[in-house]
């Protein structure tokens, strides 16, 4: 797999919508591509997906390890990828570097191209650019201008050149139809866009015009991928998948989907669960839906069943607060007793090292799971909790994760690239 990784100074750059930009075009060439993002985020990676039309993909080193980047990649299949970073080049977990896309980039020793918007400066452009282009092993090869008017681009690109070193592969000029709104948890979902596709092909458009694609395609590196050897044992799982429940690894609906076969269903709009060997609701907006959720008494009522029977179910994010009694003092399934209200700011947010306080679906007690939390609502419950967790880099501790016969909820999302016990164990026989 041949790759490249479109990174940038700053969060706010516009780098999602070069990214797909890229893709869209490169797809449109015909070439077998895939798309990749640094860190744990899921709404940047469905774009890029949408842009691609193929699965779309995570490298965490602290969710996967460094090996488990090369296993993410390998699940993956495509000629050609790239991996969009996240946040700053160098920006990483607590104030270091270390799981930044930087870091990443030294990892799989791929080459960076770096987009930058200027913005009020000129030559000082110049050497923010060179800064991050001489730090110690830094991968960036070439600079895309975004926002950025062609007057004010061939005025900058020698000047960028002859002083950074890198080839300035073209630019973006600044147009409003290109934005994109955002909500609490970062950017609105895809299918909540109107005429994305026709944006996405006129942005590639812009991109054959204003970007030297060939020159990214033909400084594409290769990169080593690894392979699970996994033996399909015929589970059936079954995935929320709908509006409100949204956020699911591309990595582990391949593992699934290696292990045996997935079945989709919709709190939503489905009357009952179907049949399968795990249930597994993940995260989402359902704190937008209340009523809706809570109307469709019949799908509750299945999931209660499910329940009571001891059918496996594994929830986390949205999941969670869909299993609790009420969100916002609209009922929900009541099987993990306690209420979810909502915050005005994040709430214990960031990476998180769980060790597990007792035996569950997940695993046993002193197993340590590597995870990453992002909510803006509280569940408030008298139930024991099951996780302790300690923040990475931080040291501080704080308690997740609640269980009700085999029902599993919390807000920690985990990557089973780097847990792989944890599906093997949800699928066992005992």
């Amino acid at each position: 797999m041949k790759c490249i990784m479109i990174t940038a100074g700053s969060s706010n750059s516009g780098k999602t919508l070069v990214n797909m930009g890229i893709l869209r075009a490169m797809r449109n060439r015909g070439l077998n591509i895939s798309a990749f993002k640094t860190g744990p985020d899921y709404i940047d990676t469905a774009y890029s997906a949408y842009a691609s039309g193929s699965t779309s993909g995570n490298l965490d080193i602290h969710l996967m390890g460094i090996d488990g980047l090369k296993y993410s990649l390998g699940l993956h299949e495509s000629e050609y990828a790239t991996i969009e970073g996240a946040m700053g080049y160098f920006d990483g977990t607590h104030n270091t570097f270390e799981n930044s896309s930087y870091d990443i980039s030294i990892k799989l020793n791929v080459p960076a191209i770096l987009v930058y918007s200027p913005s009020g400066e000129m030559f000082s452009a110049v050497t923010k650019i060179k800064g991050m282009v001489d730090f110690e092993d830094s991968k960036i090869i070439g600079v895309i201008l975004n926002k950025c008017s062609k007057g004010i681009y061939e005025m900058m690109k020698p000047q960028i050149e002859k002083y950074c070193g890198v080839r300035v592969v073209g630019y973006i000029p600044k147009n409003e139809d290109y934005v994109i709104e955002s909500r609490h948890l970062g950017l609105l979902q895809p299918f909540e866009i109107e005429r994305l596709d026709s944006v996405l092909d006129e942005l590639a458009e812009v991109v054959e015009s204003n970007i030297d694609l060939n020159w990214l395609i033909e400084n594409s590196r290769e990169v080593i991928t690894e392979k699970y050897d996994l033996e399909n044992r015929g589970t059936v799982f079954a995935i929320a998948k709908d509006e409100c429940f949204s956020f699911q690894y591309g990595e582990n609906i391949k593992l699934m989907e290696a292990l045996g076969r997935i079945i989709y269903f919709s709190p939503l709009v489905d009357n009952i669960l179907p049949d399968a060997d795990i249930y597994i609701l993940g995260g989402g907006y359902p704190e937008l839906y209340t009523n809706e959720l809570s109307s469709n008494s019949s799908m509750i009522q299945s999931v209660r069943e499910k329940a009571e029977s001891g059918k496996k179910i594994y929830a986390y994010g949205g999941g969670l607060m869909y299993l609790a009694s009420s969100i916002e003092g609209v009922e929900m399934c009541n099987i993990l007793s306690g209420e979810v209200v909502m915050a005005e700011r994040l709430q214990n947010f960031g990476y998180f090292n769980i060790t597990l306080l007792q035996d569950s679906i997940l695993g046993q007690t002193g197993d340590v799971i590597r995870s990453k939390a992002t909510h803006y609502s509280v569940f408030n419950t008298s139930l024991k909790p099951e996780m302790k967790l300690e923040k990475a880099g931080r040291n501080t501790i704080s308690y997740d994760g609640y269980s009700y016969k085999n029902c599993f909820g919390s807000y920690q999302h985990i990557n089973f690239v780097g847990n792989i016990d944890i599906l093997l164990n949800m699928i066992s026989e005992e």
